[in-house]
């Protein structure tokens, strides 16, 4: 019952990807229900991984509780307070020892570098006495943290019964310097934020990156020639090149599911519409018309409708229209204004960008338009974007004042909000799949 189902151990670039099946695998009790905003995180049980190098070993354990513990699923335990503070892979656990301490669940696990890193876990129901997470991973010394990653993936999604979103990247602009003359450049990170690095030099404006599918290609805005236009950037190579040459104004891109076109706005004679345009080039297509601002196209996931922001009725809404346009449907009823359309990657929520009473807010709704929910509200909150497991949701927020924008998390059920940790300032997140 290897928990790798989501990709074989080849696509991941690793070398293992055994079963560990040296003890009885059961699904047992040790599962969070999560019905509704109404339930209580997990407590979990993670000791430092045995290691040759205790510090290493540490560090892994320490990318898995925090992951966790980020995910507002579950309560990783202070390692201090545990009867055992070192894991024992190899073994199975003293159960009676575990109950005593009030653990339900306990993560055991080994890792190693050298010529590569390698890594085993198991996780253990210890009231039931039963392994109920099995795997060894190996990889390259430069993806570490990738160990961690996948480790607390496979440990969110058998107890969870979701994907995991550890394992992925987010892009995002970078801002620093004065706020009346603030550099901002295209970044990416780890989702933790760790290894950030910087795809942009800053000597022209970068705003509204987004990731295509298969996480190589980026499309964002450029001002490198004065007026913003639509670029895309591939990551393996560093080469960019401007994607259409139609209008003044060329943005808000976005790729389609399957990453060969890309919607996006156009201002042209005091109107602003939305076109898409193959990522090979060609002659894009209007697909809406009027002197109403259309912006902020999101697709469906499976490419056949088009969620986007417009005035045409008085006060930005969402509307709803078919990936060739025409015919579209108001989709978002409540009190003030609403903007940053994106739909969820299953396809069953749509996250936007909600102002009223003077607050930002960040909210979620069915596709049409039913069930709204807002998860967070503050000053100057916007610009969602999913994780791929489409529970969590990605932001920023700018505080106003002399500071500047920074990321926030929050969950579905509207728990768990926090401060994405960067480097800089930052705005603008695009969340990445899950790695390949």
């Amino acid at each position: 019952m290897t928990l790798m189902t989501r990709r074989t151990a080849l696509k991941l670039g690793l070398a293992g990807g055994a079963l560990l099946a040296t003890a009885p695998m059961s699904l047992a009790q040790l599962r969070i229900v999560v019905e509704g905003a109404n339930f209580q995180p997990l407590p979990i049980a993670i000791p430092d991984f045995a290691s040759s190098d205790p510090a290493f070993g540490r560090e892994i354990a320490d990318i898995v509780r925090n992951n966790l513990r980020r995910s507002g699923l579950f309560l990783p335990l202070d390692p201090a307070s545990l009867p055992v503070q070192l894991g024992d892979v190899n073994a199975t656990p003293d159960f009676n020892v575990w109950r005593t301490a009030n653990v339900d669940g306990v993560v055991m696990g080994a890792v190693e570098r050298g010529g590569q890193i390698s890594a085993q876990v198991r996780v253990w129901d210890t009231q039931q006495g039963a392994q109920v997470v099995g795997n060894s991973y190996a990889t390259d010394p430069s993806s570490a943290r990738r160990i961690g990653h996948l480790v607390s993936d496979a440990i969110y999604s058998q107890l969870s019964g979701g994907t995991g979103y550890f394992d992925t990247r987010v892009l995002y602009v970078a801002e620093s310097g004065p706020k009346a003359n603030r550099v901002r450049r295209l970044a990416i990170m780890d989702q933790d934020g760790a290894n950030a690095s910087y795809l942009t030099d800053g000597q022209s404006m970068a705003l509204t990156p987004r990731f295509s599918p298969n996480g190589d290609l980026v499309t964002y805005m450029n001002f490198a020639d004065g007026n913003p236009q639509v670029y895309l950037l591939q990551l393996s190579t560093g080469q960019q090149q401007r994607l259409a040459n139609v209008g003044a104004m060329t943005f808000a891109p976005r790729f389609s599911p399957d990453g060969g076109t890309v919607a996006f706005s156009v201002e042209q004679g005091g109107s602003t519409n939305i076109y898409a345009v193959s990522t090979g080039g060609g002659q894009p297509m209007q697909l809406t018309s009027g002197a109403a601002i259309d912006t902020a196209p999101s697709f469906s996931p499976d490419g056949s409708r088009i969620i986007f922001e417009s005035d045409r009725g008085g006060s930005p809404q969402i509307y709803m229209m078919g990936a060739g346009g025409g015919n579209a449907q108001r989709i978002s009823f409540g009190q003030g204004s609403y903007s940053t359309p994106v739909w969820s990657p299953a396809g069953d929520l749509i996250a936007f960008t909600r102002q009223s009473g003077g607050q930002f807010h960040i909210g979620i709704m069915a596709p049409d338009g039913s069930g709204e929910r807002l998860l967070y509200s503050g000053y100057h909150a916007e610009g969602p974007t999913w994780a791929p497991n489409g529970r969590v949701i990605m932001f920023y927020q700018d505080p106003g004042g002399n500071d500047g924008p920074r990321l926030m998390s929050v969950d579905i059920w509207g728990r768990a909000a926090q401060t994405v940790p960067t480097e800089s300032y930052a705005s603008d997140p695009s969340w990445s799949g899950l790695r390949g």
